[in-house]
Parts: structure tokens; C-alpha cells; sequence
């Protein structure tokens, strides 16, 4: 008995240990991101103990917030120009931890089988009501849309035709695709890459000529109270474990 309870003790005793030397690391991720990054947390939080807390939020809405204190450690944006902005010139990120995490992959994308063809002639084409581009303000992927519509010569008469919707996010833009409330969306590959490398519905994939690359960057907000465990989580997503799940999800690494 008295052996039994020494055990139970001393297992009582570890896991108090592991519960006061655990911590939690808050993330703001672009939509995009955030199924890759729910999988690389998953894994660091199995091999760490350490918790994280994921909230998707779009470039532009997530500067913003960012600018004004919100209590994140990390930020994995969708774009260049807003972590420049927060590291650069408003001096708000730790120096030194900012760097671009992925590049991402524009599809044109229909959840209905055969209806955006190899080529992406669809665009040309009038049976169909409306495409969702993410707000090209404050989101880069619809930034990339608008670039590749533009460059077909069809973005004008899309707009005076009143056929394009602009959600602030190209996580929202997936939801409504995939929902049939509209019949074509610019998403991000990632979004709809199947774990066997499908793709359901029909897609096209735009040349990369057309559009400015999307390379999305990361960094350590200035003011977290966790930096250590901010780097070793960046160190994760960069080693090559990190690399093979980004890649995987449908992403290319920068150089």
C-alpha cells in the first residue's frame, strides 16, 4: 500500500510539474495558413506540452490589430508588405525574426466537377453568376485574383457587370465557393488539396506570370511575454519536418 502510494505521488507530483512549466503561445494566422499551421502546432504541442492558440485573421485586419496591442506572440501573415510594415516601421516586431515562411499557389476553383476548364476560358464566359475574390485591399490572394483577371481582360467587365464579390478573406471566399454562393472563387491551393493530392470540383491554375508571387511572412510580435518559445516554434516550422508539412499542404518554400 504505502508503495502504491508512493507512486501515485509521485505521478500526481510530475504532472503538477508538467502543468506549471507548460505555456501557451497565441498565433494570429492568415486563413489561408491556418489548417497547415492547426497540423505543425499539433505536432509541437505532442512533442513540447506547450499549448497554442490559433486565430485566423486576414493581412491587412491583423496588422491592424497588431498596431493597436493585440496579445499575440506570433503572426504568420499571407503577404510581405504588412510584416515589413509592423517589423520596419512601426518597430513592433522583435528584431530579427521576421522571414517568409511559404509561398503560396492561386487555383481558380469550383466546387461543381467540370465547370472551370484547363485553361481558364471560364472567366470569358457568361453562364455563370458570380466569383469570389477576397478584398484585394487587405488581402493578397485577392490581390492575386484581381492581377489575374486584369491580365485576361475580363476584371473590368466582371465589375461593371456586378459578378464579383469581395469577402475579406480568401478563407471566406473558399467558404463561399464551396457552398455553391458562388460559382467560381480565387482560393489558395492549400484550401483545397486533398491529403491523396486531389482536388474536388474542377480548377485552373493561373500561370504564375500573371500574378505577383504570394510570399507570406512570419515574425515574434515585440511585446510577447513568451519569446523563447515563440523561436523554438518558429525553429519547428522551419526545420525540415516543418518544410515537409508545409510543402505537403500545397505550398512552396522560398528561397
Amino acid at each position: 500500500m504505502f508503495k502504491t502510494r508512493h507512486v501515485l505521488a509521485w505521478l500526481l507530483a510530475a504532472l503538477l510539474s508538467a502543468s506549471v512549466h507548460a505555456k501557451e503561445l497565441k498565433i494570429v494566422v492568415a486563413t489561408n495558413f491556418l489548417g497547415t499551421l492547426q497540423t505543425l502546432a499539433a505536432e509541437f504541442e505532442k512533442n513540447t506540452g506547450h499549448t497554442v492558440t490559433l486565430s485566423g485573421v486576414s493581412a491587412g485586419p491583423a496588422y491592424a490589430q497588431l498596431a493597436n496591442g493585440a496579445p499575440y506572440d506570433v503572426w504568420f501573415s499571407a503577404d510581405v508588405k504588412n510584416p515589413e510594415t509592423l517589423d520596419l516601421k512601426d518597430g513592433l516586431a522583435l528584431p530579427g525574426s521576421r522571414f517568409s515562411y511559404a509561398q503560396g499557389v492561386l487555383v481558380l476553383w469550383s466546387a461543381t466537377p467540370g465547370r472551370v476548364d484547363a485553361q481558364g476560358e471560364v472567366l470569358k464566359k457568361d453562364d455563370w453568376h458570380h466569383i469570389a475574390v477576397s478584398n484585394p485591399d487587405i488581402a493578397p490572394y485577392g490581390t492575386a485574383g484581381h492581377q489575374v483577371m486584369g491580365a485576361l481582360g475580363v476584371r473590368d467587365k466582371l465589375i461593371e457587370q456586378k459578378r464579383i464579390v469581395q469577402p475579406n478573406s480568401v478563407g471566406q471566399v473558399h467558404s463561399q465557393t464551396a457552398s455553391g454562393a458562388a460559382d467560381l472563387g480565387f482560393v489558395a491551393l492549400a484550401q483545397v488539396l486533398q491529403p491523396d493530392g486531389s482536388i474536388p470540383g474542377s480548377h485552373w491554375f493561373p500561370p504564375a506570370a500573371l500574378y505577383s508571387p504570394i510570399v507570406q511572412q512570419a515574425l515574434i510580435v515585440k511585446s510577447t511575454k513568451e519569446p523563447e518559445l515563440a523561436r523554438e516554434f518558429l525553429a519547428w516550422v522551419r526545420s525540415p519536418r516543418g518544410a515537409e508539412i508545409i510543402k505537403a499542404a500545397g505550398y512552396t518554400i522560398p528561397e
